[in-house]
């Protein structure tokens, strides 16, 4: 006697169509993490503006800090384009507010108050807020160098008392190593 024959129902291969569709998903996945990976914020740091010589704790700009403030507000008052700033960060003194005064108004932009004293906070915050972003933050002659160490990684010598005219620009890349600029103004 002979064993039964086995009959198989053959189904349609359906491979060629279900694979190039998963791949083509997956591909797009793919395509969208590493477009969200690669972005780079950019901080510009930048000391408040000459302020009067007086007496008080927390004194106002000067006449010429008024000045250099105006041309700040010229070097960075796109609001639209490339290099538009997408927030500006002033510490918790009325120099650093006033210093972002015209440019604030020219962008239309509410500028964040953050402790002058907290740099780890502030550079953790605009790190998180504002990936891929571009962000003014206007800071003291004695923390700004911390700033720079916290943002970059890299050392700064100290600033000057008498100097008002420098901007620091740390690109934080979400992968691989910070770049800093210096540049003045």
């Amino acid at each position: 006697m002979e064993a039964p024959a086995i009959t198989r129902r053959r189904r349609p291969f359906l491979a060629p169509i279900w694979l190039p569709a998963l791949l083509g998903v997956v591909a797009v996945l793919l395509l969208l993490l590493a477009y969200r990976s690669v972005t780079t914020t950019t901080v510009v740091l930048i000391r408040h503006a000459e302020k009067a010589l007086s007496t008080i704790d927390d004194p106002p700009l000067s006449p010429e800090g008024e000045q250099r403030s105006d041309r700040l507000a010229q070097m960075f008052g796109d609001s639209s384009g490339m290099g538009r700033l997408d927030a500006i960060y002033v510490t918790n003194t009325r120099r650093t507010q006033q210093t972002a005064a015209p440019l604030a108004a020219r962008l239309h932009l509410t500028p964040t108050v953050v402790p002058a004293a907290d740099v780890a906070a502030t550079a953790a915050r605009i790190l998180s807020e504002h990936r891929g972003g571009t962000v003014l933050l206007l800071c003291h002659s004695n923390t700004l160098p911390q700033l720079v160490r916290e943002l970059s990684g890299k050392q700064i010598e100290p600033i000057a008392d008498a100097d008002y005219s420098e901007i620091y620009v740390v690109s934080v890349p979400r992968f691989g190593g910070s770049s800093l600029l210096r540049l003045k103004y």
